[in-house]
């Protein structure tokens, strides 16, 4: 489908179909005789509907997780291509201009985002591995001596690194652009720190360039990196546990840290042959269809895989994992440590606007005012997504905090607007997911976390940490009372929904 202005085209996508993001997007611009177009296509992933198929744009960013490249698949749509063209004028330009160069002189004096945008996502890496919270082994562990050092943002600055590449007008840069000469093209961009657990630290695979070749199969068969890294991850442990054989595997060897076998596991899954065929249902579907007791070690909440932030560690997104619509996501709310913060820190006061202002010694605790914490925060999280803007760059901890979000709306599109009613907006949103699942049948029971997070870790320096049920499930229950649903389905009550304009969803 190609957009220009006002006309809308579709076009025959048979001589692109089945071709991998990079070849397709070159055709694309070569039919087109313009260069000067933005791409928003799917690989032979999603044009196989594997379930954690995404959409990805310019071969190396990724509308990521819960397979919409299998949505735009199954309707036989390759490729979205819109023509460039100027944009819109703020309504006070003068204001809207003074805010944006805030943002540069704010990132000059945080030391953490030039980090951010030094060494990329991946620099926390190494922090989650020594606090023994780096899920490690298809969340065996959280503990990775043999391989973390050589897969965390640093070393990836100092070996692989090409440049670092920005969206546009971005002071941070902390996209990673890596080469590997003969092996790893820099169209498709570097691994995030995302990426490097789950292709990594979950497979049990120590080597940087084996990670950097796996992202680019992903990003060339438009596959999530997490979902498909934690699927594999799934498999390898099915194998050694003799779930999985060579005779189900296409004769690979399953286990962790076998490079050769990720990379080829990848390719099967994005082309759904033989045991990537199941794989390429995701994991919880796979251990379904297995049996055998796999179920166990599928690490999903929602039939997600989860990301690489351990609710072990922070106990608060461990809730969020349960209750989102969607599923584990780790965007979808703040995370714990910020409220180990001193209170007089930008952070905190930031939070305090958003009515959280108790802190706390250290991340594990899961009581009354961090389930409060986990919703406020998820609201707010809701509307900077709905505003398409990076979390980076606006949130509690970022550039710019809650009330820069309502002088960007004043200074934008002239909208006098209040905090809360822009957390309403992303509390809305919630809500409408939260309904379209209920009419699906989704219930509380959906609200669920692998057994696996409740079970004490056995080794590193988290030896013995583990998610405390009790607290969890007392956790959730308050949750839904916070959010007003209901306290028998967990679904949202009539109340709520015309509290939030949603009337018109009741029965529709």
């Amino acid at each position: 489908m190609v957009r220009s202005g006002d006309k809308v085209e579709l076009r025959d996508a048979s001589k692109i179909w089945g071709k991998v993001t990079g070849d397709a997007e070159e055709l694309i611009r070569e039919d087109l005789g313009e260069k000067n177009v933005d791409i928003a296509q799917i690989g032979p992933g999603g044009e196989n509907l594997v379930k954690f198929a995404n959409v990805i744009n310019m071969c190396n960013r990724a509308n990521g997780r819960n397979g919409t490249g299998a949505v735009m698949g199954s309707k036989n749509l390759k490729a979205i291509v819109v023509k460039k063209k100027l944009g819109l004028k703020a309504a006070d330009e003068e204001n809207f201009k003074k805010l944006a160069r805030e943002g540069v002189d704010r990132f000059n004096n945080s030391h953490g985002l030039q980090q951010l945008g030094e060494h990329g996502t991946d620099r926390g890496l190494i922090s989650h591995h020594k606090n023994g919270f780096l899920a490690t082994r298809n969340w065996i562990s959280g503990y990775f001596p043999e391989g973390a050092e050589n897969i965390t943002g640093t070393t990836m600055t100092e070996t692989i690194l090409k440049k670092r590449d920005t969206c546009y007008a971005c002071p941070v840069r902390c996209k990673r652009v890596v080469e590997i000469e003969g092996k790893v093209d820099p169209i498709y961009g570097g691994p995030e720190y995302e990426t490097a657990a789950a292709l990594g630290s979950y497979c049990g695979i120590t080597n940087l360039e084996t990670v950097a070749l796996a992202n680019q199969l992903c990003n060339m068969y438009g596959l999530d990196t997490i979902s498909c890294g934690a699927t594999i991850s799934f498999a390898m442990e099915c194998f050694e546990e003799g779930i999985l054989t060579k005779e189900d595997t296409d004769g690979l060897e399953l286990t962790f840290g076998n490079d050769e076998s990720l990379i080829k596991l990848i390719e099967k899954i994005g082309k759904r042959e033989g045991i990537g065929n199941l794989l390429a249902e995701g994991s919880y579907r796979a251990a379904k269809e297995l049996g055998k007791g796999a179920e166990k070690y599928s690490m999903t909440a929602k039939k997600q895989e989860l990301p690489a932030h351990m609710p072990q560690y922070k106990p608060s997104l461990g809730l969020i994992y349960a209750v989102n619509p969607f599923g584990a996501d780790h965007q979808s709310s703040e995370h714990d440590p910020v409220l180990t913060l001193p209170p007089e820190s930008e952070a905190r006061k930031n939070l305090a606007m958003l009515g959280i202002y108790k802190g706390y010694d250290d991340n594990f605790e899961l009581d009354d005012e961090k389930t409060r914490f986990a919703f406020n925060t998820q609201c707010f999280e809701s509307t900077i997504d709905t505003l398409s803007l990076c979390q980076f760059l606006w949130g509690v901890s970022s550039l710019y905090g809650p009330k820069d979000l309502v002088l960007l709306a004043k200074y934008g599109i002239d909208w006098e607007t209040s905090l809360y009613e822009l957390m309403e907006i992303g509390e809305r949103k919630i809500n409408m997911m939260r309904y379209f699942n209920a009419r699906e049948g989704f219930t509380k029971e959906d609200d669920s976390l692998p057994e696996r997070l409740f079970e004490p870790f056995k080794d590193g320096p988290s030896k013995g940490v583990a998610l405390d049920k009790e607290k969890y499930k007392k956790s959730k229950e308050l949750y839904y009372q916070i959010a007003g649903w209901d306290e028998e389905t967990g679904n949202p009550t009539i109340g709520t929904l015309k509290r939030l304009y949603l009337g018109w969803a009741i029965n529709g």
